[in-house]
């Protein structure tokens, strides 16, 4: 009788055990063990902050199948015969031998099993910021069961009112939102200049006014000297430039890295970026072992650099790869990541995929173009929300290298969007009559990401010369003094406005006011409406009489992220 095949997993999370259900498909007679160091199983970890926000109550609902049965390992073992055992902790690999030694957390039980296969799913370990009074209680990240049920609790209680949150990426956005759901003031300490890094500055400012609008305060470019307590709890951190926020509570969201603790034990190669280094079958540097999940580092498929890319679904994705090649001969391939990424601020959704400008031109993309369009998701009468958009791509050739797009509209269909013509290596020519589905419930007749392109291929003709507000800013705040039209109506203008020296002239006139624009057709003149549609009208009139100069403010007034005069 041949001696069944052995696969173990080693962690317990999204890629672990969705390696472990993808290995028992293709091979029914193996043998799969997941070893789990936590209580609980297939966390849907992305889910803790609505959790803790009180968007659902049921904590199982983070540990279901999409049908409600809770993922225990008695669930994996009834629905897929799979030994699935928790706090237990894998302590040694050794690699020679084909076996792993293990511990039970509960009992204390050590023990040992060997493998023909193994693969290595121990995630990630967050970061945590080298200040003093780091150890205070009061102080948790949101990376794991056990903080989601402690900040969960803590919303239940409703006793503390004072929390800062350290760190504006994706989680310490989801995580403002969380508690100051919960009616605690929350202050977001950001090191850098601007909220999630993932966007250019002049989208996030506009994230950044968002989540200052709804009540939670946001201080950037100042990070965290040290932590506070008495008595051993957590009373207030002091910030680099010495001020002292008083709170009871602090939620560290500073990143994580990859947890390689026991893959370098193990002798596997880790790559130059600190995760395990693994070839496109998620094989390591050992050929029996695979890795998988936030431990690995993944390969960037624009630009080919090794990049740490933790994201749930790119977790399971490789998980899925690893488990069939475990379980056969390597025929299935991981392609790498264009670390496309989305996340929810309050009623706003911010996402992005592919190279942003700041990313493209650190990397030495200096050729490139980009362009902003502001405008709704779907028709006014249909309640339409609206969307703002950047785009970037090859100045050469068209292609689309990276988008961005934040505002209360469908920013998660945008995204998808780019991030296929991403992957297709499609350019801006390819989407400029793209078939996408059309109806007034749900787009525009020119859906957004159509117009966008058509904005872009505008731009690289020549058709229209836009500009950023985040120039038209710096222009001013130089000295500068381009002529500046606002195109849109007087009752908009007695209702908000910029107040930047601009003159109104609404579109419907212009033509007839030309007397009042300057006489130098060489002068700089800058168009401009709410979404710049109009300014981009009166722009094509004002080339078509002979001045020469004449630029589109992209966005127009709704990309606009400084403060205004209304």
């Amino acid at each position: 009788m041949n001696k069944r095949k052995r696969i173990i997993v080693i962690g317990g999370s999204a890629a672990g055990p969705k390696a472990a259900a993808k290995a028992r498909r293709i091979d029914n007679d193996a043998e799969v063990i997941i070893i789990q160091k936590d209580a609980d199983l297939s966390m849907a970890s992305c889910g803790y902050p609505y959790y803790v926000g009180g968007y659902f109550n049921d904590r199982n609902q983070l540990l279901c199948t999409p049908t409600g049965v809770v993922r225990s390992p008695l669930f994996y073992l009834n629905a897929k015969d799979i030994d699935a055992r928790v706090n237990t902790e894998v302590t040694n690999i050794d690699t020679i031998n084909h076996s792993v030694s293990f511990r039970n957390l509960t009992s204390g039980e050590e023990g040992a099993l060997t493998y023909d296969k193994l693969i290595i799913a121990t995630g990630a370990v967050p970061r945590m910021p080298p200040v003093p009074g780091v150890d205070l209680d009061g102080i948790t990240t949101l990376q794991s069961m056990k903080d989601a049920d402690f900040l969960r609790n803590v919303r239940d209680e409703g006793k503390i009112k004072k929390a800062v949150v350290i760190g504006g990426g994706l989680i310490g956005i989801e995580t403002c939102e969380a508690l100051q759901l919960a009616g605690i003031e929350i202050t977001v300490i950001e090191l850098l200049p601007q909220l999630l890094t993932f966007l250019d500055w002049e989208l996030a400012k506009l994230v950044e006014n968002h989540v200052k609008s709804k009540g939670a305060n946001v201080i950037t470019e100042n990070g965290i000297a040290a932590f506070l307590g008495e008595n051993g709890k957590l009373t207030a951190v002091k910030l680099q430039n010495g001020t002292e926020l008083p709170c009871e509570l602090a939620v560290v969201a500073i990143g994580v890295r990859p947890n390689v603790k026991l893959a370098q034990q193990s002798g596997l190669k880790i790559g130059e970026i600190g995760g395990v280094d693994v070839n496109e079958f998620m094989q390591t540097s050992d050929p029996d072992i695979y890795a998988v999940g936030d431990c690995v580092e993944s390969t960037n498929r624009i630009t080919g650099k090794k990049v740490h890319a933790p994201y749930g679904d790119l977790a399971n994705l490789q998980g899925r790869v690893a488990g069939e090649n475990a379980a056969s001969a390597n025929c299935v391939t991981f392609p790498g990541t264009i670390q496309t990424g989305i996340c929810k601020v309050f009623d706003y959704g911010a996402g992005a995929t592919g190279l942003s400008e700041t990313v493209a031109k650190r990397l030495g993309y200096n050729d490139i173009i980009t362009v902003i369009n502001a405008s709704p998701d779907k028709p006014g009468f249909m309640e339409g929300k609206l969307l703002v958009t950047k785009l970037t791509a090859d100045a050469k050739t068209g292609r689309v290298l990276g988008a961005q797009c934040i505002g209360p509209g469908n920013v998660s269909k945008q995204i998808a969007q780019w991030a296929m013509a991403i992957q297709g290596k499609l350019t801006v020519e390819d989407l400029i009559n793209a078939d996408l589905p059309y109806a007034p419930p749900f787009s525009l007749a020119i859906d957004h990401f159509i117009a966008t392109a058509h904005i872009m291929q505008n731009k690289m003709k020549g058709r229209m010369k836009g500009i950023s507000c985040k120039d038209v800013y710096e222009k001013l705040k130089a000295g500068e003094k381009p002529f500046i039209i606002d195109t849109r109506g007087p009752e908009e203008f007695e209702e908000m406005r910029l107040g930047i020296g601009e003159t109104l002239i609404p579109l419907g006139a212009i033509r007839k006011r030309l007397n009042e624009l300057p006489e130098d057709k060489n002068r700089e003149i800058i168009c401009y409406c709410k979404i710049s549609l109009r300014g981009y009208e009166a722009a094509i009139a004002l080339a078509g009489n002979g001045w020469k100069n004449v630029k589109v403010m992209e966005g127009g007034i709704m990309a606009w992220p400084y403060p205004r005069e209304k």
